[in-house]
């Protein structure tokens, strides 16, 4: 399978997680710069990603499954990094888990009925921008201010407060989607593997032409 650009810079942005792990736990001794700046460029990655796909045509049924995974695997184990200095990030780590869990559960039911499972829609993406700046900001209030006491707290609990409300939000309406593709005889929610692959080989010649 030729990967599209789109694809390897997603490939790239789930590389990069240990690498903000490492940093993170080397920091407390002053890499927190450095764990910040490449939380920073994953998370630009994220955008990058879907405007190639999207403005130049590499939009793929692998890069469909391979971004909202990459999404979740940055989203949660910077979480878990973070709940573990942060206690007060745990009500939302929680809130992310069991959404994590309806979605994974509600897309291996579809495929099991053979049926495509949906995209990333807007509310999904604005979930991650919004866990993104939430982590963004307390590691800066944190690390490069140190703001500390009830300030921080206050801040803390009202940006993650935000964040698991669209969170929520966001499973609400793709188990709405996931109830309606398993529950319609439309054949566009059919996946068939043998026809994506031999499409694919059809596209691929296309391009080569």
């Amino acid at each position: 399978m030729k990967l599209t650009t789109a694809s390897k810079i997603t490939i790239v942005r789930v590389i990069l997680i240990p690498v903000v792990v490492a940093l993170m736990y080397l920091d407390f001794a002053g890499h927190m710069y450095w764990a910040l700046l490449v939380f920073a460029v994953a998370s630009v990655s994220d955008f990058v990603d879907g405007y190639i796909a999207r403005h130049y045509n590499q939009v793929s049924n692998f890069g469909k499954f391979l971004d909202p995974l990459a999404d979740k695997l940055t989203q949660g184990v910077v979480a878990l990094c973070l709940a573990i200095k942060f206690p007060v990030i745990c009500p939302a780590l929680l809130v992310f888990i069991l959404k994590e869990l309806v979605m994974l559960c509600g897309a291996i039911l579809l495929l099991k009925k053979k049926k495509r499972p949906c995209a990333a829609r807007w509310y999904g993406k604005v979930a991650t921008v919004m866990f993104y700046v939430s982590v963004a900001l307390i590691v800066v209030m944190d690390g490069f201010l140190h703001v500390e006491g009830v300030a921080f707290q206050v801040i803390s609990y009202v940006l993650l407060g935000l964040t698991a409300a669209m969170m929520i939000y966001s499973a609400v309406k793709y188990a709405q989607i996931f109830l309606k593709i398993l529950r319609s005889d439309d054949s566009k929610y059919d996946l068939s593997l043998t026809d994506e692959i031999r499409a694919k080989t059809v596209r691929d010649k296309r391009i080569k032409s």
